[in-house]
């Protein structure tokens, strides 16, 4: 009976909410909804999501509770608590918030994509041509690597985790440093207008738990310092695997694997040109995200 009251009510309550529409309810509704799908995008394959649908129903569990049932002990607790939560909240999302506002300040520039300096490409041009050659060498002979590439976010915090190098970029340099056993072949080579800035650098480890969804368990703290950094600054990120010679890229917290080197040369140069417009803008979009290209019939 109490169950039929509850649903009587709350029917009676939307209509009555219905009837009291307007134009500036309908846009308050939109902008909340806006908000909340925001933030939900920017949550997206992060720990934090399994964090916020626990809330969600605890919270949603708690409210049927004490809305069905009378039980004003319960509810006066959860009227003490309400406000400690308030407090809890942005503790327990702290670098989910961080990152979102990281993104948000990026967000701004007109070079959150590609910067369009041309005296920067033609200085990034050959770093990134010595790469490309580097990448393909080392997952033919499957010797790890991570290379990071600095764009607009400073990665000179990182380089002081490692040995100075200030060197050029060339597939040799990058073959030697990689090469398993030397010194330097552990952790991140850090490339700073187009020259390797410093080698060995401790990159931030992800969290967001994407690569234990991945289908392929062979991706270990070489893949997750490359998401990790990705998701702390707006860097280019290559990694060669050790333990299949596979080619990936990560930016902004996302991953694309199994590249070859043409699809590397192509995904890299979208990042710091666009010669062509804004078709050749869209195209190295979807080449970055994932999508085939309609030109192509196959993926390749």
């Amino acid at each position: 009976m109490a169950l039929e009251t509850f649903f009587t009510n709350l029917f009676n309550d939307l209509i009555f909410l219905f009837q009291r529409l307007s134009w500036s309810s309908v846009l308050d509704i939109f902008l909340v909804a806006v908000v909340i799908f925001v933030v939900l995008i920017m949550v997206r394959d992060t720990q934090a999501v399994v964090l916020l649908r626990g809330a969600l129903i605890f919270i949603l569990t708690l409210t049927l509770l004490t809305t069905i049932i009378n039980l004003p002990a319960f509810s006066w607790l959860l009227q003490t608590i309400l406000p400690s939560l308030l407090v809890a909240i942005p503790v327990i999302f702290a670098p989910e918030i961080r990152r979102a506002l990281e993104r948000l300040g990026r967000a701004g520039s007109t070079e959150f994509f590609w910067p369009n300096q041309r005296n920067q490409m033609k200085v990034m041009e050959s770093a990134l041509d010595a790469i490309i050659t580097a990448s393909a060498r080392l997952s033919a002979r499957r010797h790890g690597a991570l290379i990071v590439l600095q764009r607009k976010d400073s990665l000179k915090d990182y380089t002081h985790t490692g040995v100075i190098l200030n060197a050029v970029v060339t597939p040799e340099t990058l073959l030697q440093i990689f090469y398993p056993n030397t010194p330097l072949h552990d952790g991140a080579v850090v490339i700073i207008d187009g020259k390797i800035a410093a080698a060995a650098c401790v990159m931030p480890l992800s969290a967001s738990g994407i690569l234990n969804r991945s289908p392929e368990r062979q991706m270990g703290l070489r893949h997750r310092a490359a998401l990790g950094i990705s998701e702390a600054s707006d860097a280019i990120v290559v990694v060669v695997s050790e333990e299949t010679g596979s080619i990936s890229i990560a930016h902004g917290g996302r991953m694309i694997r199994r590249l070859d080197s043409e699809r590397l040369e192509h995904i890299l140069f979208a990042f710091y040109r666009n010669p062509e417009g804004p078709p050749s803008a869209v195209k190295a979009i979807r080449e970055f995200i994932g999508l085939p290209d309609p030109g192509k019939k196959g993926d390749g």
